[in-house]
């Protein structure tokens, strides 16, 4: 089996993956979220710090799993980036001690293709029978919309090692837009969740009444290119013009509204995605990240798939958010190609490396 290790921002998390059938034997998460929630975002110090205690205690953990018997595992994986400098090297120094020790390889892993390859954990623990149904491989050619906390891209994966940028955010990522629109009605940390209940909240409790309006960001610009700036700046001054503070009523219609118009410039960009013709022939699409659990998103872009006769392929939303299985997903991949680091040559680094998306 393999070890993986997720430390890429406020996540910490390991698991235990079947190099035989790629099923996932294992996994254990922390969350950072009330920790950072007081903040209204990310404070990687504390991130930081968090990881440098909760790692070694979830690893306590895994090896009460296995009975204190780690001969089974035959390479330890690891995210190494994109991610904050200063969790990652967490990850990473774990890792590089558990090579040593156990004698055994080291995977260096991208986080981002970690989401990719979130679409295909085999569960061995779930209630539901369909994640071990999962596919070993994923289809290919394979168009895929990543929306988290840092990235808003379109890839298009052609096979294992080469997967091509398509598209991606000229400023701000949809997760990081919704964070920072959370951050601004004093909602908390993390804004994904916050602002979708409420905006279910207004729906349901003002079913006849509008929400606020806000502009759909480059509305009339026909490029394949993303931008959420403009919007979140819109909706701070939207919040400004209103009375303090926001009534129930006027809070969820700031939080419906720019869920609306936010997810409609994602289904507008992945429209023209899907008309260009050199996507004529794409059978299967996918998304995936963290904001990919947002269902009024998912929702939209399962009826633009349905139009468009493309298959839909969603994570699990347990393994939406960052998670050592999805990296352990990926690792199984690295394994079969003997694609390891030497443990002196492994690095971090804040971004991908131009070899890894083309």
């Amino acid at each position: 089996m393999i070890l993986s290790i997720e430390s890429s921002c406020d996540d910490s998390s390991l698991a235990l993956t079947s190099i035989d059938d790629a099923t996932l034997i294992y996994h254990i998460k922390l969350s950072q979220d009330e920790e950072h929630s007081t903040y209204g975002g990310i404070v990687p110090e504390i991130a930081s710090r968090l990881h440098a205690q909760r790692l070694p205690e979830i690893l306590k953990k895994l090896k009460v799993f296995l009975n204190n018997d780690l001969s089974a595992i035959k390479a330890i994986a690891v995210t190494t980036r994109p991610g904050l400098s200063v969790t990652l090297i967490e990850g990473l120094m774990m890792a590089k001690a558990l090579c040593l020790g156990l004698q055994v390889p080291l995977i260096c892993v991208n986080h981002l293709k970690g989401h990719i390859y979130s679409l295909c954990i085999r569960n061995a623990t779930s209630d539901s029978q369909s994640t071990l149904s999962k596919p070993l491989s994923l289809p290919q050619p394979l168009g895929i919309l990543l929306v988290s906390g840092g990235h808003t891209q379109i890839l298009q994966m052609h096979n294992f090692n080469t997967i091509s940028l398509v598209a991606q955010s000229l400023d701000d990522s949809f997760g990081e837009s919704f964070d920072k629109v959370a951050k601004y009605l004093g909602l908390g940390y993390p804004g994904g969740p916050l602002i979708e209940s409420y905006a279910k909240e207004f729906i349901q409790n003002y079913p006849h009444i509008t929400s606020h309006s806000f502009p759909v960001p480059l509305l009339h610009n026909q490029k394949l290119q993303f931008s959420f700036s403009g919007l979140k700046n819109a909706v701070r001054l939207a919040i400004e013009a209103l009375s303090q503070p926001l009534s129930p009523k006027d809070l969820g219609s700031i939080c419906a509204g720019f869920q609306q118009s936010a997810c409609e410039h994602i289904v507008r960009k992945v429209r023209l995605y899907f008309q260009n013709p050199q996507t004529q022939d794409l059978a299967d699409f996918a998304i995936v990240g963290g904001a990919s659990a947002n269902t009024y998103l998912r929702t939209a872009l399962s009826e633009l798939c349905a139009e468009y006769k493309k298959q839909l392929h969603l994570a699990e939303l347990a393994f939406c958010a960052d998670n050592a299985a999805m990296i352990g997903a990926v690792a199984i991949e690295h394994y079969k190609r003997q694609d390891f680091t030497p443990i002196d040559e492994a690095q971090i680094s804040p971004k991908s490396l131009p070899s890894d998306f083309l």
